[in-house]
């Protein structure tokens, strides 16, 4: 085992102890109402939300796998930070306010309100199996990967060390106590991520990298490039990416529970769009502070990475933090880490309370609620903590996890898109949607992972069979769901009953909502004419 610094294994514990204990004391504030529990009260600002959707977005998949995918490709992969905020500003303006003025709780609960209960339980389905297997689990064994390859600690002895930490204050406080724990946590994930830039910034002039021409010869200018890149080095296309991560991201950003209960406990419909493009402006700095990092450590640790690039971050940490700032980043590491995990938790303990314990007994009272609610957490935490270590070599992370998300999602961002825009959408459709346009593409899925075709294996995606690559799979699912949702509906002569106060009208937002949104655009297109 690896030796920790005093002063590095001093920051780690403080963080620590200083989360819980503000988890814990903030919890201890909130009226211990299931609203206030599940919802916080309904009370967020702006600033919370947005941070708080930060946070919870930023695992340590993500700062592991784009210094792995900036030392591997550069700036390509950007482009899934950048057009998220693209898609908050969707979220904004499309979908908060119906999540608002509709008053729901969970977002399969939206789905029985604009389709019926069968919509909700396949939802609901999707959404716990996401936040146990995905969001907790894989984000579980990211983190215990980096902290064992730094200081030698066992995979099994670091989770348990997180799930304890985050359960304690997830568990007891509920969306109050994350929220604001979440905030904390999204400072420091900067801070620390801008620590290590700098020092790899210091670091080039001794390896003779003096000027950002000489940067840009050392690295391969391609890496600098968020669209003219090698498509034949990625895999992928630019308009892959586009439309692909438009779809990922629309279900991520806009109907994902883990994400969008932040939204749903907005103070008013205002601070929620704000929240929602305050989160975009936030999406814009990863690229500059987990992707510029790995691009950097091709220029300094080419050698000594070699082939192995999933230890890109740890490398860098080892040999660029001195004592004490290491910790700071270990610290960072961890706010990545418990951010990930408390959103997902939490947003599991809504859904089997709401989506499942109160179908079954409708008129539970807040403590049920709240005790089911813990139980669950609880629950959910120690499944994820068993299986977790048992993942294996994840290769590279962030493209697996991206790739599992693309199952599911197209049939659900066309219930949701759909059902929005079109009036005429059927209960029929929907679940028919769901779960054939989910079933066709988990085959698929399974065909490209273990089956074969002509003696070739991959045939999907390989260039030598239908060369469809999993981002492009992605909107071709849509596509298809699309095709399935607008089929039955057509054909469908049942009675929907969809309530005409469901199709509300849309108010025009203010000023300020206006100004920032429209500030964020054109922030995002001066970045892309940069780096175009």
């Amino acid at each position: 085992m690896k030796s920790i610094a005093i002063w590095d294994l001093l920051v780690i514990i403080i963080y620590i102890v200083g989360i819980v204990l503000l988890g814990l004391w903030y919890s201890r504030k909130k009226k211990k109402t299931s609203e206030g529990y599940f919802l916080a009260g309904k009370s967020l600002t702006w600033s919370v939300i947005g941070a708080s959707l930060f946070a919870s977005n930023i695992s340590t998949v993500h700062l592991v796998g784009f210094a792995e995918s900036g030392f591997r490709e550069g700036l390509v992969w950007g482009n899934f930070e950048w057009f998220s905020a693209f898609e908050l500003l969707i979220l904004a303006f499309v979908f908060i306010p119906f999540y608002l003025r509709t008053k729901i709780t969970t977002l399969p609960e939206f789905l029985e309100k604009r389709y019926d209960g069968r919509s909700r339980v396949i939802l609901a389905i999707f959404s716990i199996l996401a936040a146990l297997f995905m969001h907790i689990g894989v984000s579980f064994y990211a983190g215990a990967v980096v902290f064992e390859y730094i200081f030698g600690i066992n995979i099994w002895i670091s989770i348990i060390i997180i799930a304890i930490a985050t359960g304690i204050y997830t568990v007891v406080g509920g969306l109050s106590s994350v929220v604001i724990t979440e905030t904390v946590q999204t400072i420091i994930l900067i801070f620390g991520s801008l620590v290590i830039l700098i020092l790899a910034i210091l670091q080039l002039p001794e390896v003779g990298i003096h000027s950002y021409e000489a940067l840009k010869e050392a690295v391969d200018p391609d890496r600098w490039n968020a669209v003219s890149f090698n498509t034949e080095k990625t895999g992928f296309t630019f308009s892959d990416i586009l439309l692909g991560h438009l779809v990922l991201g629309i279900w991520y950003w806009c109907t994902d529970q883990t994400i969008v209960q932040r939204v749903l406990g907005a103070k008013s419909e205002q601070q929620a769009k704000l929240g929602a493009i305050f989160a975009g402006f936030l999406k814009i700095l990863p690229v500059f502070l987990m992707i510029v990092p790995g691009i950097l450590a091709f220029a300094l640790f080419q050698d000594q990475i070699g082939e192995d690039t999933k230890n890109v971050l740890p490398i860098m940490i080892m040999e660029l933090m001195p004592l004490g700032l290491k910790g700071l980043m270990i610290a960072a590491l961890l706010a990545a880490v418990m951010s990930s995990v408390a959103a997902a938790l939490n947003s599991c303990s809504t859904l089997i309370v709401y989506d499942v314990f109160e179908k079954l007994k409708p008129g539970l009272n807040d403590k049920t609620k709240i005790r089911i609610g813990r139980i669950t957490g609880i629950t959910v935490l120690t499944i994820a903590t068993i299986w977790s270590p048992f993942l294996g070599n994840l290769g590279a992370i962030f493209e697996l996890i991206n790739q599992m998300f693309s199952i599911f999602a197209p049939s659900i961002v066309a219930v949701f898109l759909w059902g929005i825009i079109y009036r005429k959408g059927t209960a029929n459709a929907s679940f028919a949607t769901l779960l054939i346009g989910s079933l066709f593409a988990g085959g698929v899925f399974l065909f490209e992972k273990y089956g074969s075709f002509n003696g070739m294996t991959n045939f999907v995606s390989n260039p030598e069979g239908l060369g469809i690559n999993w981002l492009r799979q992605t909107y071709v699912f849509f596509i298809v769901s699309s095709v399935i949702y607008f089929t039955v509906s057509y054909f469908d002569k049942s009675n929907q009953n969809v309530s005409s106060a469901f199709y509300l009208k849309i108010k025009n937002p203010s000023t300020l909502v206006n100004i920032t949104a429209l500030a964020l655009v054109v922030i995002m297109l001066t970045i892309y004419t940069i780096f175009f």
